[in-house]
């Protein structure tokens, strides 16, 4: 089973912003993101995800290519350039990403749409239970 991870969609305003931004900045077929370091568990992630949590919910996942090692010493996150709805699941804001285990990881959204929940609204019916 792979392993993901998560990460929050910074200066994201909907799923739809970071829809386009994952398809905007593409860079030789992928989209990439810098870290500071390496995952020790990056051999574990070949296959895995990248869970984005926006309003305090995870609405949906980009599938990992790799990772790569910048000209500064940084640390690309190589992903496909396109944003898989899940079904919304409240997870709490952390710094960085963290590790997600498949077991732990919400399935894809089912639903002839491909629409995700405005994060307050999914965030809202988490609270009361409903989600």
């Amino acid at each position: 089973m792979p392993l993901n991870m998560t990460k929050i969609a910074f200066g994201a305003e909907s799923a739809q912003s970071l829809r386009a931004y994952l398809e905007g900045h593409m860079s030789e077929g992928e989209a990439r993101l810098t870290t500071r370091y390496m995952p020790k568990r990056a051999e574990e992630m070949a296959g895995g995800s990248l869970y984005w949590i926006l309003g305090g919910v995870l609405v949906g996942r980009s599938p990992l290519l790799g990772f790569a090692e910048k000209p500064d010493g940084r640390i690309w996150i190589r992903l496909e350039p396109k944003l898989i709805p899940v079904e919304a699941r409240p997870r709490r804001a952390h710094q960085g990403w963290r590790y997600l285990e498949e077991q732990d990881a919400p399935a894809d959204a089912t639903g002839d749409s491909g629409e995700m929940l405005p994060p307050a609204l999914a965030s809202e019916l988490a609270r009361l239970g409903l989600l």
